[in-house]
């Protein structure tokens, strides 16, 4: 008797403490990880760029998915950390509003409070893609919240930068899983020849296998991965979405000199939670390899 008892008692203890830490967890993961911006540093050199662009910085925000369940004064926070590193240009690769869970007119009418803080950021040059949630919830729509508050959307089109007498281009295509993109308009083949490296956003990451094929391309930027969102040790991510499961994250260096870097983001879907994948910031250094060897 005084056995099973001991038994009983020794479950029951386990079943608690296992619900403690599954809480302990939640809690972690909900709050702090989920809140806890992680800025990336990373180094691209890219054969075409002029020694005048040597060292320009590209700060790059990506899946903010505003409300559902990115917090508006998560957002200025992340804002204030951008102007904090006053970068050269700003880039931002889709999904800043959710599909979901609330209806999608709450969705749409969410990217109009989003780009209102998005407008916030100082640097001048700034440049945005949507992303499939974005185009779910009504790509006009979000469309137009950008680019009142000062945000172009680049969607299946391109644009020069200059400075110091050098110029780089920066193209944008509409987003992969639902919408129609179109490499030829965002990186024309004027573009693929000429001695002037060209940026692409796209956001889905794997679709930098049509680019290495397209050529032309010398860095691409991606979200929509959220990096795994949820990591398990010794597992990895329990999911990642379709475009998003060959790539999917971090600086990858592929073929026909093409960079593709793919953001972790800022929000989350599915569930409010982030485990071993914080959301991220990257700012991303140009260097000109006759800089260097200079």
């Amino acid at each position: 008797m005084a056995e099973d008892f001991k038994r009983s008692l020794t479950r029951r203890r386990f079943l608690q403490l296992s619900g403690l830490g599954a809480a302990g967890v939640l809690a972690y993961s909900g709050e702090y990880e989920r809140h806890h911006l992680e800025i990336t540093h990373r180094t691209v050199e890219m054969a075409r760029l002029s020694p005048a662009l040597d060292g320009l910085r590209i700060a790059q925000l990506s899946d903010i998915h505003f409300e559902q369940y990115t917090e508006p004064g998560f957002l200025r926070h992340i804002v204030e950390q951008v102007n904090r590193l006053a970068p050269d240009l700003v880039v931002l690769t889709g999904d800043y509003v959710s599909e979901g869970p609330m209806p999608k007119a709450y969705g749409a009418k969410s990217s109009y409070r989003c780009a209102e803080i998005l407008s916030g950021i100082a640097c001048p040059q700034r440049w945005c893609v949507l992303g499939n949630h974005d185009v779910v919830v009504d790509p006009t729509m979000v469309t137009d919240a950008l680019e009142t508050h000062g945000l172009p959307v680049l969607a299946n089109a391109h644009v020069p930068f200059e400075r110091n007498g050098a110029r780089l281009w920066i193209g944008g295509v509409k987003d992969i899983g639902e919408s129609d993109p179109d490499l030829h308009l965002a990186v024309p083949r004027g573009l693929q020849t000429a001695n002037e490296p060209v940026i692409l956003l796209a956001h889905e990451p794997d679709y930098a296998d049509k680019v290495v094929k397209h050529g032309g391309v010398d860095l691409m930027l991606s979200g929509h991965t959220h990096g795994g969102q949820v990591r398990v040790p010794f597992i990895g991510a329990l999911y990642t979405p379709p475009y998003g499961r060959k790539y999917v994250e971090g600086l990858f260096h592929l073929q026909n000199d093409l960079h593709l870097y793919v953001n972790r983001g800022i929000g989350t879907v599915g569930v409010p939670f982030r485990l071993d994948c914080r959301p991220e910031l990257t700012l991303i250094t140009l260097r000109s390899p006759q800089a260097v060897t200079g």
